[in-house]
């Protein structure tokens, strides 16, 4: 799913819930993410603490994915809705030169796991992808992989200098 405006720096609500039946593998606990600019993943995923198996640290829910674990794992247990809030800062272009980096401050279920964290890429699995030049607004995307994921309750601000 995907907005039909666009977005830059901006505030931003979610509120998400994972499964409560068990899935077929693990992997499949709710896998999802809100991808800021199409680009720039925060990963969804059933991350509660009680579970017996665990995905890697930059995989968990609230990581930017495939860059940087949360400070704190603040997962409430699955069929709990859970929230999202972020502030994002989008990258700024030189022409083809990266002038600044995406940040991300975000709260996962009141708790603080990202404070201005730089952004190092473009989200992919298992490498950094650099930021590569891109317009200064993009829709803001909610991603899927097959896992039934339950969303509500979202808005988002834009954040004008």
């Amino acid at each position: 799913m995907a907005t039909k405006d666009a977005f830059g720096d901006c505030q931003l609500h979610v509120e998400f819930m994972t499964p409560t039946t068990p899935p077929d593998h693990f992997m499949n606990r709710g896998n999802s993410g809100v991808l800021l600019m199409g680009k720039y993943e925060v990963q969804i995923f059933d991350s509660w603490h009680e579970h017996p198996q665990q995905i890697y640290a930059d995989g968990q829910a609230a990581s930017i994915y495939g860059q940087t674990p949360p400070l704190v794992n603040a997962c409430l247990p699955p069929g709990a809705w859970q929230t999202f809030d972020l502030v994002f800062t989008a990258p700024v272009f030189d022409g083809e030169k990266l002038a600044r980096p995406a940040t991300l401050t975000m709260f996962h279920n009141g708790v603080l796991v990202h404070l201005h964290q730089p952004i190092m890429g473009e989200m992919a699995h298992r490498q950094i992808t650099p930021c590569t030049p891109h317009p200064a607004k993009l829709p803001l995307v909610l991603q899927g992989h097959g896992s039934p994921i339950k969303f509500r309750n979202i808005w988002i601000r834009p954040l004008e200098p």
